[in-house]
This record gives C-alpha cells, sequence and structure tokens, in this order.
C-alpha cells in the first residue's frame, strides 16, 4: 500500500530538472516494477491520493492502477455510524443525540467528526463535567467551523460596532433573498482569525446549485462590504474573504458553468496540457477580446448584485440597527432572536438555542460569512 501516491506519482515533465528528477526516477521504476519483465504471484498493489487529477496517466493505465475506487464524504447515516464508533469511549448525556450531530455536519469526513468528539471532550474535562453534553458538541462544532473563542481579546467600541455592522449586513441580506439558506447564528465573538462570523443552514444536502442560487450568494457575501459602506461611511479590510470568494462565484458563473447571456453556454477554462508534461506559466485557450467580455461580465454581475443587497439593507436599515444593537449588548445571536427581529416580534420571545436544534427532521450543514 502507498499512501499519497501523488507525491511520486506526479505528473512527469512538471519539474524544471526534466528527466532527470529524482522524484520522475523514482516514478519510472514504480512503472517499471508493477509491470516489468517479472511476474510477481500473489501481490496486490494499492495506493491512495487526494488529488487524483495531478497523477501521470501512465500510473492509471490497465495492468497498473487500472481500478480507481472513489471514497467520498459519509451521507448522514455514514456520519452516525461513524460518531457511535468515536463515542464508544466517551461519556455522553443523555441529551445528547448523534443522529442530530450527524444531520448537522453535512461535508464533515470521519476524521472531522473524531475531531469534533475530542474537543467536546476536551470542553468537558476543563469544565470538570463527567459526561459530554449537547452544550460541548455545539462549542465544538462551533470551534471546529470557525476557530476557537478569543473572548480575552480586547476590542475598542469602534471595532465591536464594525463588527456588528458588518454581520448584521450579511444576515439581514440573506433573510431577504429568496433562495438562500436560514440564518442560525450571529456573533461578534473573535474566532480564529475572524472578528466575528454569520452561520447559515443549507435546507437540504443537496451539493447542485443553481444560477439563482449561487447570484444570491454572491449579494449575501457582499452585505457585510455594502452595511459598511451604508452605516458607517467607510469601508474596512474585515470584507477581504468575502470579495474573494463574491468574485470566484461570478467567474465560476460567468467562464466555467455558462451562465452568462453575452458570452453563451461555452466554457473558458485556464490552463491545460502543452507539448511533453506541463508549463509553470499559465495559458488561455481563448482570445484577449473574449479575456475582456468575460472580466466585463464578472463586473457587471458583482456590481448588480451590490445594488441589490444595497437596496435589501436600505429597506431593512431599522431592522439591522436592531440587530447591532442586540450583537453590541449581548455578542451573540441565535436565528429564533435573529427571525424575532425581522419578523417585528420581541425578541425576549426567542428561545436561545444552540448550532444543533432544528435538525430533528432535516440535513442541514452549518456555513459561516465571516469577518
Amino acid at each position: 500500500f502507498i499512501d499519497e501516491i501523488d507525491a511520486v506519482g506526479r505528473k512527469r515533465g512538471s519539474g524544471l530538472g526534466g528527466g532527470h528528477d529524482e522524484k520522475e526516477q523514482t516514478l519510472n521504476q514504480l512503472l517499471v516494477e508493477m509491470d516489468g519483465f517479472t511476474h510477481s504471484e500473489g501481490v496486490i498493489v494499492l495506493a491512495a491520493t487526494n488529488r487524483p487529477d495531478i497523477l501521470d496517466p501512465a500510473l492509471l493505465r490497465p495492468g497498473r492502477f487500472d481500478r480507481q475506487i472513489h471514497v467520498g464524504r459519509p451521507d448522514v447515516k455514514g456520519r452516525e455510524e461513524i460518531l457511535k464508533v468515536h463515542a464508544k469511549d466517551k461519556k455522553l448525556d443523555a441529551s445528547v443525540n448523534l443522529k442530530t450531530v450527524a444531520r448537522s455536519t453535512a461535508g464533515f469526513t470521519g476524521a472531522d467528526l473524531s475531531n469534533l468528539l475530542n474537543e467536546a471532550a476536551i470542553l468537558a474535562a476543563r469544565a470538570n463535567r463527567p459526561v459530554l453534553t449537547m452544550e460541548d458538541m455545539n462549542e465544538a462544532l462551533m470551534k471546529i467551523t470557525a476557530g476557537p473563542a478569543k473572548k480575552s481579546r480586547v476590542q475598542t467600541r469602534k471595532d465591536l460596532k464594525e463588527t456588528a455592522v458588518h454581520e448584521a449586513g450579511h444576515a439581514v441580506a440573506m433573510y431577504n433573498l429568496p433562495t438562500h439558506d436560514p440564518v442560525r447564528q450571529i456573533t461578534i465573538v473573535p474566532r480564529g482569525q475572524s472578528l466575528g462570523a454569520t452561520w447559515y443552514l443549507p435546507k437540504d444536502d443537496s451539493a447542485n446549485l443553481t444560477r439563482n442560487e449561487m447570484y444570491e450568494q454572491i449579494v449575501s457575501l457582499l452585505g457585510g462590504r455594502v452595511a459598511e459602506a451604508l452605516f458607517l461611511g467607510d469601508v474596512s479590510v474585515g470584507a477581504s474573504n468575502d470579495i474573494d470568494r463574491a468574485t470566484k462565484l461570478a467567474k465560476d458563473m460567468v467562464a466555467r458553468y455558462g451562465m452568462c447571456e453575452k458570452l453563451g453556454t461555452v466554457s473558458y477554462l485556464d490552463g491545460g496540457e502543452v507539448f511533453i508534461g506541463r508549463d509553470y506559466q499559465t495559458t488561455k485557450s481563448y482570445s484577449e477580446k473574449v479575456a475582456g467580455t468575460i472580466d466585463d461580465e464578472i463586473r457587471a454581475l458583482i456590481d448588480r448584485a451590490y445594488e441589490q443587497c444595497k437596496q435589501i439593507l436600505t429597506d431593512n436599515s431599522d431592522k439591522l440597527h436592531k440587530v447591532v444593537d442586540f450583537l453590541l449588548e449581548k455578542e451573540t445571536m441565535t436565528g429564533e432572536q435573529f427571525e424575532a427581529i425581522m419578523q417585528g416580534r420581541e425578541v425576549g420571545d426567542a428561545s436561545a438555542t444552540s448550532m444543533f436544534d432544528g435538525f430533528e427532521d432535516g440535513t442541514e450543514d452549518p456555513k459561516t460569512t465571516e469577518e
């Protein structure tokens, strides 16, 4: 069994040393051993990699690694079974429902689920609790997805307000977009490298996005920057990650998925094979005129999303300010509390729930938009 086969099985011709690289000589010898002149009885060669796209084609030819098995991320039933395995040596409180945890962790691998339980166990031990509770699981999930809370970090009132306005902008935009997933939690407690985060929950496990869904993701990603510009009169670097993600989505819509009327149903992907191996330089399979059109369409898509987000936040400015005031006072707001404000109800009528509540009949997966 050869783990991480891409370390020696990368496409030949990708280095600067030609065919004399030690890595390429190792690959050549491996190929000879696998189908050389000598025949080995009872020997089966297995290998694993997370990057099958960069393997040398010679490795995948018949007689070598001719059978490829894709090991994907587990589904909800698989996650539940994996959680049961890792929970065998841990004492769980009666309130812990592994099926609920499984439904709330779509996209997690077995290692991620093991890490989730280990983090929860550490939190329980620090609190001198003999058993793991759902509160431990909730904090462990947030720690894994957004990083550890840094409550000791000193922030000025100005910084806190900027973060609150930024996150409220994301949340209010999400709430007013028909296809967007509902907001689950908003916080201005620093976690990892972010000053705050807004968690939202997909309605199901589907990984197939439509054009409207992708566009509305762009609108929501711009919510933080638009809110800063509208209500603070200035913008910060906190939206840099949001802008990167929005730009990538727009580029994919235009150049990868053929979702642009001007360019039509054509994919314009950068890069590709060159004669003998691969080149370090980026190549384009389209003209400069098309490249200019792609840039124009990406910019137009972002500008349209920005204006729509601006209109949403302007129309809901009073509710956004209420969300900001709540965050400045409480630091964290649950999805139910947020919905109460957006629906004009008293926040006190909403219960303070954890990230796992609401999964009893669904398969949602927490995602975040961070500043």
